[in-house]
């Protein structure tokens, strides 16, 4: 066990020794740092048993830890097989109640063996109403309507369809060992080549969603509340059930439980019915009246429990899914009464009904952070208040668009109207009052509140004590745009003049400053890079700032300071802001900006500002040390020629020369150069106090990079540069003139940095994109907003490797023309009614994808037969628009429209003039622009089979268009303690240190649930990663429940289809073949295959790594002709991807020859073997053990044809008496299938002695040194030296698809 925090100390220690000391960056000391050695707290306390005694059945024990909370064996006991049906109730230890919130620990007594006693006890009407909510879900435990409907956080998952049920029980398998026939032809459309690709196997139906019918109506009867006199009885509310066997009856719920009363539907009669059984719980007095209750409710119980806890737990943030197939819509009394009590009564269980966001948002940040059991709590506390806030926010925004909550200043128009529901603050994303009338209007207050919600997650993740943000959720939905807000205290009670003390209202004009506000702010200058500068107000009196002049500050009633819009957190972005009189550098003009936005709120991201000055921090480490070194050599005798000799300082143009030089450099610097780099950094660091030449040095270094500082590398940007009415001092204009020129060089280095290396890496395969949204995160990852997607797309078609970025191109173009469809569907949204939302979606739809030329939509009736009563309605919720302009859209318009956006916005120009012309000219998928419209969109369409290509009916029908749902973003907290666990883990293991690696993400993995809960992304990185690890320690076992954990994960929180979960599909296949489940093995192949196909297509180099794995199996169980067929796929598609002579080619020409051998056509396989062997030989030379391997194979393939040959020569020479020798043709063993998939999958085991595994250590130790300095390259690129395979060898570089992208998916080498 893990003491807290001491091995990432000790890591984190020997990171810092190596790094240089630098004052600018995120590395001020991690909070909890300087408490290493003397906090020793354990964090998982041992845990003991208890037995519990519940009425009516068999003491079972209980496995608890020290811990939990009462609460939590409550909730165990309501999730059971055997108490399920309980809710009310108390635990009693010795005859003492057991306060429901204390810890198990703090309980007096409570040892192993303990004996907790379940008690009943009397309802109130809160409890009647849980424990009936409780028995419906249930009841619907199997049902997936939820899931389809977004509900409750339920979400899909279709694993155990693939797997029939849990993987664990492989010892039932064995028989798959025995080469049972299993049946391994998968269906046409999953086969290489095939041109179908239907929509209907996305959500297979599952065995048990056909649930079992239990009840046929249960409701709340109309005979409630209880009268006066029944209330004086204990009659707390009245139930209605028609039961399987059609009999109605009438149930009370009173204090003591429930029993049959005598009502009828028009007849109320409390008095008790015969049978007269009084039950406690709900389920045994239904079980009493109904046999098909008792029997069906037992089964359900049953299958309920046997599945995987995985498949039921509730996701943090809602997902939503884009398909669904037909429902019949059922009576559901808990859903209806939710639909109408706006469900903030009882259900949200904290006393005073609604819930105080504000304070409960700002009170888990004032949780004590000292040690790692108050970090656990708070971010624990944290995570749960804001994935609460994030649901309520996102029920809130629909209901303001839907008309469903009153404004609270109901007589303005609509745009401007306001709204508080649940104490969460609503509005609009239109521009009130012109408040942005010089930032662009509309489309400026659109953007708005996603640049406030990115500095709101900024500020949150620096995480000052005593400064605030606002709980903030942007809600996009049928087209508008909510902001939902926490509100600060007192707020509305004033007049937002009176309670600004820190900031602007008017943009700038007004400008006040507060001494405290300055001090809080400071502390976030440093990581956030933002500079403390002064600017004038409109009575010309200097104001110092340390912000953005909109960010505001307000302290509220509760004392607390509160900082708000933090739109402008980041510098803005020259290449799409023009400013009269400034010239951009040469590499922006050159790629024609600066563009004229629609807005004028432009701002860079986070991580392109990082990046930079990243990028700054190494080209001033070289400056300093290019003139150390010429001093050492004594080339500089007098301090004077540095200005001429040495960089040139800043009077000539400095950021050209050294940018330029330090980009040549950057191109072939290696771990050896950037080594040097840091040498002579610590030289500096060393020399510094005492030679004034060496100060002389780190000045011009500072001077050349723009350094804030001259006696330390300090970069930082002043957010209120070129923003439109700001003023700055006299006394400041040289600061803000190298200011300018900082922001001009950000603007450059993103143009001529960081989009090339993006290119750079989707060429080298370092990141594999698959689809719209994989792309942009890759893209955001590294700086560059989605607007520059135009100038992403145009480098990917200059580049000389265009073939080998054919997918990107492919995805670019679609989410380009998604991204355009996406605002042009917005504001034709805003001009729906509610009666007509369907019919609008699904005429949208058809212009845009369908064939059909001239598509017709289909206003809804009422509103063709009136239109007179719609004008009487002054006061209409936002999305009521009384016009019908939509019906008119055609297919050629939109497709114009959609041209002329990617054109206004992208600056791309698209050659097509409708759906199918762009499917052909670009190769896309109409499937896949449908699942990208609809994701982006949140539409929802029926599951079935859409003929997008004919042109005599239109694709989409009103009845297809199922719901549609909101976008929502949100901040999402993070547990940085498992975090720094889990990146220790890694490092680790990417030493080859496995079992010290395997126990900290274990640890990691401990701690994220007790943040985040059971399920979250982080949760399946560490999975995923564990499952690796023990499979190459060789625990099967461990690695197949990981792995299944990691899968199910996946599907429930990014979605069914994502490509997170298609890589996790793929991984456990490899598993079950290990554990010789091949059938299973099988399944999941064709299931990722499916996936693939219908997220992007055939065409992807990552299939090719699928078609391996599916055509190595299909080898394994002899089918040959199937796996060829695969397996000559996979070729192809990597010939196009990695060139003709990359050793991934040569080992797919060897695969194709061991089927080719099994299949006895020697000639084949020869001819493959040799293509192979003669990448090999020309790329490793003749003496590397692969080309001999091959050439061994080589000769081994010639004999076996000899001896063929002769064979068949006799039987010609001596007909049918032939004395033949029998052929020996051997299926292939699994042993060495298996070999050839951790091959391509790039896992390698290294067969080595204790001798061996010390130098390795050594070696890697001395290594690892070298590779701090280049800590920030991906390591995943850098094979070991110790590998059998060749250096580079792209077996295991490419194998991790993700590598970029995901840190938790390292090439495992060790």
């Amino acid at each position: 066990m893990l003491l807290n925090g001491d091995c990432p100390e000790s890591l984190k220690k020997e990171e810092q020794a190596a790094e240089p000391p630098r004052e600018n960056g995120l590395d001020e000391a991690e909070p909890g740092d300087e408490t290493t050695g003397q906090e020793v707290i354990v964090i998982q306390d041992t845990g003991f048993s208890v037995k519990i005694l519940a009425p009516g059945i068999e003491p079972f024990s209980l496995q608890v830890s020290p811990q939990e909370m009462v609460q939590e064996i409550h909730q165990v006991l309501m999730d059971r097989e055997d108490t399920c049906h309980r809710t009310c109730f108390s635990l009693h230890l010795d005859g003492n109640m057991l306060d429901h919130f204390s810890e198990l620990r703090s309980v007096e007594g409570l040892q192993e063996g303990s004996v907790l006693r379940v008690v009943e006890e009397p309802y109130t009407v809160r409890e009647a109403r849980i424990h009936v909510r409780h028995v419906r879900d249930l009841l619907k435990s199997l049902d997936p309507s939820d899931a389809f409907n977004g509900v409750d956080c339920n979400s899909l998952s279709f694993l155990s369809v693939f797997t029939d049920g849990d993987l664990g029980d492989s010892g039932k398998r064995k028989k798959g060992l025995e080469m049972d026939p299993i049946d391994c032809t998968p269906p046409e459309y999953i086969l290489p080549g095939s041109r179908e690709r239907p929509l209907c196997p996305l959500q297979p139906q599952n065995r048990d969603w056909k649930p079992l019918q239990c009840l046929k109506v249960l409701t709340m009867s109309g005979w409630n509340p209880p009268p006066g006199n029944r209330k004086m009885h204990g009659d707390l509310m009245y139930l209605f059930v028609i039961t399987a066997e059609d009999r109605q009856v009438s149930i009370t719920a009173s204090t003591r439980g429930f029993y049959l009363n005598q009502s009828t539907a028009y007849h109320f009669n409390p008095k008790p019915a015969s049978p007269r059984f009084l039950s406690h719980s709900l389920v045994e007095l239904l079980n009493q009246i109904s046999p098909t209750f008792k029997k069906n409710f037992a089964v359900l119980q049953k299958k309920r429990v046997q599945r995987h806890p995985f498949e039921r737990i509730a996701t943090p943030f809602q997902v939503y899914s884009w398909t669904a197939p037909q429902a019949e819509h059922a009576m559901d009394c808990v859903r209806a009464e939710d639909a109408y009590t706006s469900r903030l009564g009882y259900e949200e269980h904290i006393p005073g009904q609604t819930r105080d966001w504000n304070e409960e948002l700002q009170t888990t940040r004032e949780l004590p952070r000292k040690n790692l059991p108050e970090r656990l709590l708070r971010e624990r506390a944290i995570f749960k208040v804001h994935s609460d806030f994030t649901a309520a926010a996102t029920r809130g925004a629909m209901a303001v668009i839907d008309g469903n909550v009153m404004a609270i200043n109901p007589s303005e128009e609509t745009k401007m109207q306001m709204f508080i529901w649940n104490n969460i603050f609503f509005s609009l994303g239109f521009d009130v009052r012109d408040h942005y009338k010089d930032f662009g209007g509309d489309v400026a207050a659109y953007v708005a509140p996603t640049n406030d919600l990115n500095g709101v997650r900024t500020y949150n993740a620096v995480d000052v004590e005593g400064l605030y943000t606002l709980g903030t959720v942007v809600v996009d939905y049928r087209g508008y745009r909510v902001t939902a807000q926490s509100i600060i205290p007192g707020i509305l009670e004033r007049d937002q003049e009176q309670s600004v003390i820190y900031g602007s209202i008017d943009f700038g004009k007004t400008v006040v400053s507060h001494p405290r506000y300055l001090e809080l702010l400071e502390r976030t200058s440093r990581p956030l890079k933002i500079l403390r500068h002064r600017v004038l107000n409109d009575r010309d009196e200097e104001v110092e700032l340390c912000s953005s002049v909109e960010c505001k500050g307000i302290i509220g009633n509760d004392g607390r300071h509160y900082i708000l819009d933090l739109l402008r957190t980041f510098p803005p972005d020259l290449n799409f802001l023009p400013v009269p009189g400034e010239e951009l550098p040469e590499e922006c003009t050159r790629a024609g900006f600066p563009r004229a936005h629609r807005h004028k709120l432009c701002c860079l991201r986070q991580e392109l500002v990082d990046a930079f000055v990243e990028h700054r921090y190494l080209l001033f480490m070289k400056l300093a040390a290019l003139q150390l070194m010429q001093q050492k050599a004594g080339k500089l005798e007098n301090p004077a020629s540095l200005e001429n000799g040495g960089p040139p300082s800043s009077e000539s143009k400095p950021e050209d020369p050294p940018g330029a030089e330090a980009e040549r450099e950057e191109e072939g610097s290696s771990a050896s150069g950037l080594a040097k780099v840091k040498e002579l950094a610590e030289t500096i660091a060393a020399d510094d106090s005492t030679d004034p030449r060496s100060r002389e040095v780190i000045r011009n270094a500072c001077k050349a990079v723009g350094s804030i500082s001259s006696t330390a590398f300090d970069i930082r940007f002043n957010p209120d540069i070129f923003s439109p009415g700001v003023r700055f001092p006299e006394s400041c204009q040289d600061e803000v003139r190298d200011q300018k020129q900082l922001l001009k060089d950000a603007a450059a280095f993103l143009l001529s940095c960081q989009i090339p290396g993006l290119v750079k890496d989707c060429t080298e395969h370092a990141v594999l994109p698959m689809d719209g949204a994989t792309l942009a995160e890759v893209m955001r990852q590294r700086g560059i907003n989605m607007r520059y997607l135009g100038k992403v797309l145009d480098l990917v078609l200059r580049s000389p490797a265009r073939d080998q970025l054919d997918h990107v191109y492919k995805i670019g173009i679609g989410e380009l023309i998604t991204r355009s469809a996406k605002h042009i569907f917005k504001t034709y949204l805003q001009g729906v009614e509610l009666s007509g939302l369907s019919a609008a979606i699904s005429h949208f739809l058809n212009c845009f994808l369908s064939s059909y030329p001239n598509p017709v939509a289909h206003l809804p009736a009422d509103e063709l037969v009136s239109k007179k009563r719609n004008k009487r309605r002054k006061n209409r919720p936002p999305g009521a628009a009384d016009n019908t302009a939509w019906a008119v859209m055609t297919p050629q318009e939109l497709w114009k429209n959609i041209c002329q956006e990617a054109k206004n916005y992208y600056d791309f120009s698209l050659e097509c003039e409708s759906v199918d012309q762009a499917v052909e000219t670009y190769g896309l998928q109409k499937i896949t622009l449908l699942r990208e419209i609809s994701l982006k969109t949140g539409i929802q369409i029926l599951l079935k089979e859409y003929s997008f290509d004919s042109r005599h009916k239109p694709a989409f029908t009103e009845e297809d268009v199922l719901n549609i749902f909101p976008v929502v973003k949100h901040v999402n907290p993070k547990a940085s303690d498992a975090f720094h666990f889990f990146q220790s883990g890694q490092a680790k293991v990417q030493q080859g240190f496995l079992k010290e690696g395997c126990e900290l993400i274990n640890e990691a993995l401990n701690l994220f649930n007790n943040v985040y809960g059971a399920m979250h992304v982080e949760i399946c990185a560490c999975l995923r990663l564990l499952a690796r690890l023990h499979y190459i320690m060789g625990d099967y076992t461990e690695a197949l429940s990981n792995q299944q954990k990691a899968v199910l994960m996946s599907e429930r929180v990014m979605g069914i289809e994502h490509p997170n979960t298609i890589q996790e599909y793929m991984h456990l296949a490899l598993y079950c073949f290990a554990s010789s489940q091949l059938s299973t093995a099988l399944s999941l192949l064709y299931r990722a295959r499916y996936l693939m196909l219908l997220v992007f297509g055939e065409d992807h180099p990552e299939m090719a790594l699928l078609d391996n794995n599916i055509g190595l199996v299909l080898h394994g169980v002899m089918e040959y002709d199937l796996s060829l067929r695969f397996l000559e796929n996979a070729l192809a598609v990597s010939t196009k991807y990695h060139g003709p002579k990359a050793l991934k080619v040569a080992l797919s020409h060897h695969l194709v020859a061991r089927v080719y051998e099994s299949k006895a056509e020697f000639r084949s396989a020869l001819q493959h073997e040799k293509e192979g062997y003669t990448i090999y030989k020309t790329q490793l030379g003749e003496d590397h053990e692969k080309t001999k391997e091959s050439s061994e194979y080589l000769k081994c393939l010639t004999q076996q044809a000899v001896a063929l040959q002769r064979t068949m020569n006799e039987i010609y020479r001596n007909g049918s008496s032939a004395n033949i020798p029998p052929l020996k043709f051997t299926a292939p063993s699994m042993a060495s299938v298996l070999e050839q998939l951790n091959v391509i999958n790039g896992i390698l085991f290294i067969p080595l002695s204790q001798k061996d595994l010390e130098n390795l250590k050594a070696e890697v130790a001395r290594r690892h040194q070298l590779q701090e300095a280049s800590r920030n390259r991906d390591r995943a690129e850098e094979p070991m030296a110790t590998e059998p395979e060749p250096a580079g060898d792209p077996e295991d570089v490419g194998s991790q698809p993700q590598a970029a992208k995901d840190p938790s998916s390292p090439s495992l080498q060790g």
